[in-house]
């Protein structure tokens, strides 16, 4: 175990490291922190927190810098998440309350994580699968043809067409829709299919085929892999971190470029809690450079998504952590105002 003044003195290196972008020596950090020792005792913590693998010297005669185990202290026990100030707190609720739908949502989202945070920001759309259904629309296009339009409480809209083996007519048209959204609305979309199975049989045997077929292209909606949707913005922010990449960021771009890589790093949506992975914590390869710092967010108690931004491992935790949580508190209180 460190000692706490050990643990200040990390605290210290990681600050000023993330700050200057240099290596930190224990003249520098006893002149710009009140740690209440001298260089000599700084210098000794200093040793003891490179044999502990916590910081690491990249040239020889050079100061310290924190290693991925330095970094994953720092977040677990020494950084708070910095709160966001009123006129930034402002400026995220009035230019996500703009939107005019659940796509513009997502984009605002994207363009504003990656501009408070000057990180690659992604945001992961709303999974049906945790979704409940606010509304069920049949339109008629054609005698035999509907347009099927479905509604979830977090805003997003999915339409398609259907086919019909027979003429449909209006009465069964607005039965079939009244009758579903009284099963169906207010449910979760892993019920739907037993709420509806049984459904075909209460129509006339002239209407069934074409009830199936509704029914059908409904469960097909509810399980289509367009689920897992996602935005990803602010790629060009990391040319700004040059130098934070060993050999060159073509790596990370194209780690980036992997819609199933980036899942992967945002986690499991219904976990809503704040994870941060970093350096060799990420399991791709092309991200061993890099810390991820997602959280989920919803319209109520439970994740229904997540976001989150990615970023060289030299990174102001404290403050991405307060901006990622405080964007996805306000994402998710105009999914459930929606």
């Amino acid at each position: 175990m460190l000692s706490e003044r050990r643990l200040e003195v990390l605290r210290a290196i990681v600050q000023d490291y993330v700050g200057t972008e240099e290596p930190v020596g224990s003249k520098a950090l006893t002149e710009r922190h009140k740690l209440g020792v001298s260089p000599a005792t700084v210098r000794n913590d200093m040793a003891v927190l490179e044999d502990e693998g916590f910081i690491a010297q990249p040239h020889t005669s050079a100061g310290r810098i924190p290693t991925d185990k330095g970094y994953r202290l720092f977040v677990d026990k020494l950084a708070g998440v910095k709160p966001l100030s009123s006129p930034e707190r402002r400026a995220i609720q009035n230019f996500l309350d703009g939107a005019v739908d659940l796509d513009d949502v997502v984009a605002r989202t994207v363009r504003l994580l990656a501009q408070l945070t000057r990180q690659v920001a992604v945001v992961q759309y709303p999974s049906l699968t945790r979704s409940t259904v606010r509304h069920v629309e049949l339109l008629a296009l054609a005698p035999a043809r509907l347009m099927l339009v479905l509604i979830t409480d977090t805003g997003r809209v999915e339409q398609r067409h259907v086919d019909c083996p027979a003429p449909f007519s209006d009465t069964s048209l607005a039965d079939l829709r009244a009758r579903l959204n009284s099963r169906i609305v207010g449910r979760r979309f892993t019920d739907v299919p037993q709420l509806v199975q049984d459904l075909p049989e209460s129509f006339e045997p002239e209407d069934r085929g074409t009830v199936s077929m509704v029914l059908s292209t409904l469960l097909e909606t509810l399980v289509e892999e367009t689920e897992e949707r996602l935005m990803i913005g602010g790629t060009a922010n990391l040319t700004r971190f040059g130098h934070d990449f060993p050999l060159t960021i073509r790596p990370v771009l194209e780690a980036l470029e992997e819609q199933v890589v980036l899942l992967k790093l945002l986690g499991e949506a219904k976990d809503s809690a704040m994870t941060v992975r970093i350096g060799h914590e990420n399991a791709h390869e092309g991200l061993n450079s890099t810390s991820v710092v997602a959280v989920g967010y919803g319209s109520g108690d439970e994740a229904v998504a997540k976001l989150g931004v990615v970023g060289p491992t030299r990174m102001d935790y404290p403050g991405t952590m307060g901006a990622v949580r405080a964007v996805a508190r306000y994402v998710g209180q105009i999914l459930a105002e929606s």
